[in-house]
Formats: C-alpha cells, structure tokens, sequence
C-alpha cells in the first residue's frame, strides 16, 4: 500500500529536516549545521543581519557573524559557490561540485550581460596578478563599464573575475565587510579534496540522494530546485533508475490536496523518531531554506510569501523586507523589523496575523522574548515599535 503522510507529518519531518525542530541551544558547530541544511545562501542586504548569518542563528542562537568567515577563511570547513544562488558549502563536499562549474562556465558564457567581460588575454593578467599579489577584490582593478550603466551592468574585470569563479578557476579566499577577495584555487581549496575527482554520474547520483536526505520527502521538481545542480531530465532519469530503492508516497498538502513524492524507504522510522517541533515563536529570514522554495512553502503550510525588494514601494502588497513568523510547525504572522546599529536599536514597523491566527498575549510575549533574542544576536540594547502590538489585517 502506499503510504500517505498526513499534513502535519509532513510539516513535521520538513521542519526537523531543515535544522527547525529542536530548541536552537546548545553546542555550536557551524560547519556541521551548514552540512546538515546542505548549503547557506549567501545575500548582501542587512536589514537586520545578512541571510547567511540569521539562517545560521536560526538553528543555533549561540552563533555570532563573525564565525561564519572564520570557517571560510582560516579553517576552511566551507567554500564558496553558486546552488540557486551563491552560497557556502561544506568543503567535503567539492569533489560533488565539480560538474557545477562545467555547466555553470557553459551558462555564463551565453549570458547577454555577460559578454562585456575580458577575454583570455585579459582573464590571464588578472590570475598573474593574484598569483604574484595574493588575494583581490574587485575594488583591486579599475577597467570601467561601456554604455549605459544600468543596474545589473558590472564592469569587464568584475564580469571576468566571476566567471572564473563559476567555472572554479578562482575561488573566495575569505571577505571582508562582505567584500569577497578571490584567489587561485589550488591556494584555497586543499589538495586531497581538489584532487578527489568523480565521474559525473556519481556527482548526479550524490546531488539528488543528498537532496532527498535534506528533504525527507520530495517531487521531482523538489529535489531538482534543492541544489540547482541538475536539471529536471537528470533528476527523472536518476529516480528512474533507482527502482525499489526507493518508494512513492502521498502528501497531504495544507489545503487538502493530496500530490504524489519520492521518499526513502525508512521514511515511516525517520518519522516515529522525528519529535514535535519547538512550540518556540521563530522569526525567520526571507532566504531561510524553508522558506526559499515557495511552492513548497505553499504546498505545505498554506503560506503565501514573496520578498518584495525588487517591487516598487507603492506595489508591495506587505514590505521591502518582511520576516515570516514560524511558531511550531505554522507560520503564524508576519513581522517588519529593521536594525539601526549604530543607534543600537532593533525598531518593529508593522505586524501581520495570518487569517484565523488569534494574536494572543502568550502569543504576544513569545515574539517579545525572540525580538528580544534577535537584539541580543546582533548587539543592540533597545526595541522599539513604531506600530501597535495588535497585528494588522491583511
């Protein structure tokens, strides 16, 4: 018989696969919570702390921003690189990663705006001076965009310094104020791991069993989105071919749907492991790996999200930057906060009830405790609310 799993079955192993489930206390092990998500995304807006830092702080509130660039830098535990968008991996996995620069070299090239970049000759000065200068940022070079500048437009030094780090000839040997240095490879990367090769069929196999560990249940669609590795025909011929290793299931989704997945075969004793999650109220980051695939955010927890930073101001239906509210295994709210460091404020603009939440005041004074977490996290000894504690109607 197949076997169904029931909404909040689902949500429950979701959450507990992602790092979400437990107290996020105790000891801290970065690299260790980078391999059990797979990945962090990187980003560069701080509102109230980058993404790659709150994802972290999310799973363990002992974490503080200047452990990540520790491990990329002078442990090397994590290295740089792009999934669906640039993020930190474990560097155990780079010998898994090795097929990612080929394709994403191929994509780059045939990418409109990035045909400004230098050529071979120029490419070539570059690596000669990091070879001689050591590790350079792109401030380090001075060539200058031709045309119009529009947004997305970035110099042919800048363009040519990622394109050698997508095809993985330069990689980032650490940053500074988010500022990413590069140098040559084989100076970051240690020597047994740049030398482990694997044949791509292993990588492939690795990438969509890695995967649908993380996952613990997942679609075709699902298991291709998690890393950006492969594409949907790869990941249909791998689950094709792997027979009764693996099993079918049923998902009841939040709107009682019912859509078909791939799972592992110890599904059902990963499950009666699996414990409820934290009744703890958590506010997440925009980027959050729960958070980022939305249609599976959607599917599971009936939350409608979109990041709304690229919709002009009078568009946004909630904010440029708006945090999910996740309490236990349901997003309860939404939340608009943002930081004034130097001020030493955390300030909260507006707050949102999701339909038929009741905002109570144990609810109330669980968000408090996590403002007040989030304070602490980020150094600054005041929270202010510009808006009333009683959440707004959507």
């Amino acid at each position: 018989m197949t076997l169904t799993l029931s909404n909040r079955d689902a949500r429950r192993l979701w959450l507990d696969a992602q790092g979400l489930s437990a107290t996020p206390t105790g000891t801290l092990d970065v690299t260790g919570t980078i391999e059990h998500l797979g990945f962090v995304q990187l980003d560069t807006i701080r509102v109230i702390s980058r993404a790659h830092h709150h994802i972290l702080w999310s799973r363990n509130q002992n974490y503080r921003e200047p452990m990540l660039n520790k491990v990329l830098a002078r442990e090397r535990g994590v290295f740089e690189h792009f999934t669906h968008d640039a993020s930190v991996l474990p560097m155990s996995f780079y010998p898994m990663w090795t097929r990612q620069f080929r394709r994403l070299e191929a994509k780059v090239r045939k990418w409109e705006w990035h045909r400004g970049m230098l050529d071979a000759d120029g490419r070539n000065m570059i690596k000669e001076r990091i070879t001689e200068e050591g590790p350079l940022c792109t401030k380090h070079f001075d060539t200058k965009i031709e045309g119009p500048k529009e947004m997305w437009r970035r110099p042919p030094h800048k363009l040519a310094l990622d394109y050698m780090w997508y095809a993985g000839e330069l990689s980032t040997s650490h940053r500074d104020n988010f500022q990413k240095f590069y140098d040559l490879s084989e100076r970051v990367i240690p020597d047994d791991v740049r030398r482990d090769e694997r044949e791509d069929e292993e990588q492939i196999d690795w990438l969509c069993k890695q995967a649908l560990q993380r996952l613990a249940f997942g679609t075709e669609g699902d298991i291709m989105r998690f890393w950006e590795a492969a594409d949907l025909k790869e990941v249909k011929a791998w689950a094709a071919a792997q027979g009764t290793a693996l099993q079918t299931i049923e998902i009841k989704c939040a709107d009682g749907s019912i859509v078909k997945a791939l799972a592992p075969l110890d599904l059902e004793a990963r499950l009666a492991a699996t414990p409820p999650p934290t009744s703890r109220l958590r506010i997440l980051n925009p980027f959050d790996p729960v958070i980022r695939d939305r249609n599976r955010l959607a599917r599971l927890f009936g939350f409608d999200y979109r990041i709304e930073i690229f919709v002009p101001a009078a568009k946004r239906r909630w904010g440029y930057y708006v945090y999910p509210l996740l309490e236990g295994d349901r997003f309860v709210g939404r939340i608009e906060a943002k930081a004034d460091r130097a001020k030493g404020t955390l300030t909260v603009n507006r707050l949102w009830a999701e339909p038929g939440v009741a905002w109570t005041p144990a609810r109330q004074r669980k968000l408090d405790a996590e403002l007040e977490r989030m304070a602490r996290f980020i150094d600054v000894a005041d929270i202010d609310w510009t808006c009333p504690k009683t959440p707004e109607k959507d």
